[in-house]
Formats: structure tokens, C-alpha cells, sequence
């Protein structure tokens, strides 16, 4: 076996995610776990809001003490207040085909799993799924596909985002599509910018190459290395928002997290910007896969201390939670660092139209990759966030007017983006309420928007917004900072 060295700048997967690095770093979390005056020097570090190591972060997280634990949820959500306010961006996954060579041993889509129908969407059904997101409110997807190289091709994929920005159903338009699909070439890489994505958005799973290995026995995603090493070459195709993620549970969790830290430090010393998102899923139960096997559960309070941790660690990086989770765990995780949260989502091929027509004989819900926890629909959603104080957002303003990659994280550095944010989510909200809330959403969000327009940091931003707010009144849309 090689002896690879830790190189934060290399390319090769091996050296930006050094497993010797790793259990060092692991062994010395471990090592200093009652180290009280390291934790406080680590959160005051933490408190000038910019960013941890990943070894800073990892010894932060193995800390048992209350009352350091107390103080790792109040930073985190005194951070997230700072960059994010009170703003929390709805998406919708869309799933495509289920179609599949992997052997992916936790995922039901694997090509082994002889029990789940196989569906793949033709055009005129994704069209059919987009008109159903869009008249729940959507703005905002991120597409989702087995790998399969006959069923799923690049051609195929961006035939479908084609499709989906050709959409427009009454007020409704998808105006940002985030990809989520295999790792491929530069190439394509290239092609899915071309076609107008918003983030490339891809798992790791796990970052530990032998449990990786032994979890992919087969198929294109068994080769650790091309998968870890997607980034670059998204980057290196002009994509410039990437999105990162592991499956807690699959692997210790400790690892996966110095190891998903240790890939945005990779991007941000390779390329000058790190991860636009992160996502924190847990394993979940579904077809032919039971998470209780896997072993390495990660039980709601680590749970909590890792996205706190993790937004004190990348304080400029959007944090996604899914309905994987209860709507209890996502409110407290809100609260501490999540940024983004899916609403009214379906996890199977076709399932938006099935929800609306219960009678077809094609039932979605066999096709699902995973169960979902909080099956609240998106109105829902958006008037529980509203009752907590938040406001419910669906801008993609800052993709649209280029503000992407290091620019994005420019403006959000120096907290310029509140003038852009907060207008925009709160026009977009209008949106919202206007064509599809009830009237005592509509309500509740009409006081709350006039309640948050002092957070408009000028004057004349502020002003601009309350122009923009009365023309969504008379019918118009659309508009954006």
C-alpha cells in the first residue's frame, strides 16, 4: 500500500484526504477532549468568524463538557445570524431515472436490487413533475440520477434541464437547476455549465477509501479516486459552486467529518473558494437497505453538535438539510447552522404528478431512494418557518446575476449580501404568498416581511424593496437584486 503524504494543493485524492492526516488528527481530538482551555481558545478563535481547521474543529467536536457544548450551539447560531439572518432557501429534489450499474450496498437503486420498478422520465413527464413543483411554489431544484450509461447519459441529463427551464406555468418558472448526479469528465463538466446549472452537488458518502471500497463493491462509483476528485474537475470546467457532502452513518462519523472539512480546505487553497454548499444527510431506511446493519448511527445529539461545529469550522458555506429528517430536528438544527431545507419533496421517479393523482396505476412511492421523515407539504413548510420567525426564500438572484464561486463569497465576506439577500427573500416570499398561500399565510407572511425590511442594512435598497413589494401586489414578478 502506497504511503501517501498530506498535500492540501494536490489533485490526487490520496494526498488532499490523507488518512494518516486524518487519524492524527483524530488521535489528537481524542487526546485532548478534556482540555478546557483549548476548547475556549478554539471558540474564541471561532468568534471572529472566520473559519476553523479541520483538526480545530474535530477536537471541538469531541468535547463532552455542557457547558462547552452550550457555548459550540450559541456561537453556531450567532454565526449563522451574522452571514444568513433569518433567511432559510427552499429547493425540491427531482428525481429523473432510477436507473442504476452501481452496487451501492445502502442506496435501493443499486443494480443488484431486483425488487424496485425501474423509471426513468420522458420529457413530456418532466414537464408534467415541473408544472406540479411550480404550482406547490418552486423556484428552486436540484435534479437527482442513478448512474446508468445507456438509461442516464449526459445527453439525457441535459436534455432534461432544457426541458425544465422551458417550463412556465402560470406565475411559475424554475429559475436555478442544481445537478446532482455522477461524477464524469471535464467535459461534460463543461456541457452542464453551458447549460445554465446552478451548483454541481455530489456525496462523498464516505471518505474513508477502505469502508468506501467495501461499500461500492461495483460499478463505475466503486473507483475512490475519480469520485473524490469530481471537484476538481467541475472546477477546472468553470464550475465555480460545488456542493459537498458524506451519509452520516455510513462510516464513523468522525472521520467523514475532518474528512468532508479537509476537501473544503482542498478546494479553497486549489482553486480560492471552498464548497458553496454542504449537506448533512443520515442514513435512512428504504428498499432492500436497513441503516440498522451499516452500525455507525450518529443519534440526534452528536447530530446537532456536527452542524454546529461545522458552521463555526465554514462560516461562509450554505448548510442544506433534507426531509430525511423530523420537523423537529430540522427546527433545532435551523437554528444552529442550516441555511437550506427541502419542502414538499418526493424521493421517487415521477412522485410530484403521483401525489396529485393517486388513482394512476404507477405507484411512485416504489421507486423511492429513501423515506422521508417531515412529509409536510411546501406550503406547510413555508408557514411553520414563518411562525418561527423565519423567512422563507426563493432567490436565485445571485446565480443569475453572476454572483457565483469567489464572488459570491466576496460579497457574503463582507456582509454586502444582506442588501441583496434579505430584499430578495423577501420578494420572492411575496411571490409566494401571492399565488399559492392560504389567506392566513398570507397574512402571518405580509407581517413578517413588513417586520424584517429594517434588516435591509440602506436605505435606498430598503426603499427600492418596498417599490418591488406593491408591484408583486399588482401582478408583476420577478424582480431581483
Amino acid at each position: 500500500m502506497a504511503d501517501y503524504q498530506y498535500n492540501s494543493t494536490s489533485k490526487k485524492a490520496e494526498e488532499f484526504i490523507n488518512d494518516k492526516k486524518i487519524k492524527e488528527t483524530l488521535a489528537f481530538a481524542e487526546a485532548h477532549k478534556d482540555d478546557l482551555e483549548l476548547m475556549n481558545t478554539i471558540l474564541e478563535k471561532g468568534r471572529e468568524y472566520k473559519g476553523l481547521s479541520y483538526a480545530e474543529a474535530a477536537t471541538l467536536l469531541e468535547c463532552e463538557d455542557p457547558n462547552i457544548i452550550q457555548q459550540i450551539f450559541d456561537l453556531g447560531k450567532e454565526i449563522k445570524e451574522h452571514f444568513y439572518g433569518n433567511r432559510i432557501v427552499m429547493f425540491a429534489p427531482l428525481y429523473l431515472s432510477n436507473y442504476c450499474i452501481n452496487g451501492c450496498v445502502y442506496c435501493p437503486y443499486h443494480g443488484q436490487n431486483k425488487h424496485i420498478p425501474r423509471k426513468k422520465l420522458t420529457q413530456e413527464e418532466v414537464r408534467e413533475e415541473v408544472i406540479a413543483l411550480q404550482d406547490m411554489g418552486h423556484k428552486r431544484l436540484a435534479i437527482e440520477a442513478g448512474e446508468h450509461p445507456k438509461e442516464n447519459p449526459i445527453e439525457y441529463i441535459l436534455e432534461c434541464i432544457k426541458t425544465i427551464y422551458s417550463v412556465k406555468h402560470k406565475n411559475g418558472a424554475i429559475r436555478r437547476v442544481n445537478v446532482n448526479i455522477a461524477a464524469t469528465t471535464v467535459e461534460n463538466y463543461k456541457r452542464l455549465k453551458d447549460a445554465g446549472i446552478g451548483t454541481y452537488i455530489l456525496f462523498q458518502e464516505t471518505y474513508n477509501k477502505e469502508a468506501y471500497e467495501q461499500l461500492h463493491p461495483s460499478g463505475p462509483k466503486s473507483d475512490y479516486a475519480y469520485h473524490t476528485e469530481a471537484m476538481d474537475r467541475a472546477m477546472e470546467a468553470g464550475i465555480d459552486d460545488v456542493g459537498c457532502g458524506v451519509l452520516f452513518g455510513l462510516n464513523n462519523y468522525k472521520y467523514d467529518f475532518v474528512g468532508m472539512l479537509m476537501h473544503a480546505h482542498h478546494l479553497e487553497k486549489t482553486y480560492g473558494c471552498g464548497p458553496h454548499t454542504i449537506s448533512v444527510p443520515r442514513v435512512r431506511p428504504a428498499d432492500d437497505i436497513d441503516p440498522e446493519a451499516v452500525g455507525n448511527g450518529v443519534p440526534d445529539d452528536i447530530f446537532k453538535r456536527i452542524v454546529a461545529v461545522l458552521r463555526i469550522a465554514v462560516p461562509y458555506t450554505g448548510m442544506i438539510m433534507s426531509t430525511r429528517e423530523s420537523a423537529k430536528t430540522r427546527r433545532e438544527c435551523l437554528e444552529i447552522g442550516i441555511t437550506q431545507i427541502s419542502g414538499g419533496s418526493r424521493t421517487s421517479v415521477g412522485g410530484y404528478v403521483d401525489e396529485l393523482d393517486e388513482q394512476g396505476g404507477f405507484d411512485s412511492e416504489d421507486t423511492a431512494q429513501f423515506d422521508v421523515e417531515d412529509r409536510r407539504t411546501l406550503a406547510e413548510v413555508v408557514d411553520w418557518l414563518i411562525d418561527l420567525g423565519y423567512v422563507p426564500s426563493f432567490c436565485t438572484a445571485c446565480y443569475r446575476e453572476g454572483r457565483t464561486g469567489d464572488r459570491f463569497m466576496s460579497l457574503l465576506k463582507s456582509g454586502q449580501i444582506a442588501n441583496c439577500c434579505q430584499p430578495n427573500a423577501m420578494m420572492t416570499l411575496k411571490e409566494f404568498l401571492m399565488d399559492y398561500a392560504s389567506e392566513e399565510t398570507r397574512a402571518k407572511g405580509d407581517a413578517l416581511i413588513e417586520e424584517k425590511l429594517s434588516l435591509i442594512p440602506s436605505d435606498k435598497v430598503r426603499e427600492i424593496c418596498r417599490e418591488h413589494l406593491k408591484e408583486i401586489e399588482n401582478g408583476n414578478r420577478d424582480f431581483r437584486f
